[in-house]
C-alpha cells in the first residue's frame, strides 16, 4: 500500500473516516455526508477497493459499502485515525 498515495487526498480520507465511523453506507449517502461529488467518491471508493480496505455489495442498484476488516491494514487504519483525532 502506497501510504502518500492514500493519505494524499482529503475526500479519500474523508470517505474512509466515515465508514469507520457509521459502518455501511451506500455511496449517494456517503457523497452528501461528505459534502463531495458522486463521481469523486466513486473513484475514491475504488481506489480503497483495490486496496482491499473496502468491499462493496450490490443490491439491484444499490451499492452499499464498507470497511474490509478482515484487512489488518484496515483495522490499524482505524486506530491511527481514532489516535490523532484524540490530540
Amino acid at each position: 500500500m502506497d501510504v502518500e498515495e492514500l493519505f494524499c487526498k482529503g475526500g479519500r480520507i474523508r470517505v474512509l473516516k466515515l465508514l469507520l465511523e457509521k459502518g455501511s453506507m451506500n455511496i449517494t449517502r456517503l457523497a452528501r455526508e461528505t459534502g463531495l461529488h458522486h463521481k469523486v467518491v466513486v473513484k475514491h471508493i475504488e481506489y480503497l477497493k483495490q486496496l482491499g480496505l473496502v468491499e462493496e455489495r450490490r443490491f439491484g442498484k444499490l451499492r452499499l459499502v464498507e470497511v474490509n476488516f478482515n484487512d489488518p491494514r484496515a483495522v490499524a487504519l482505524r486506530e491511527i485515525l481514532r489516535s490523532l483525532e484524540a490530540l
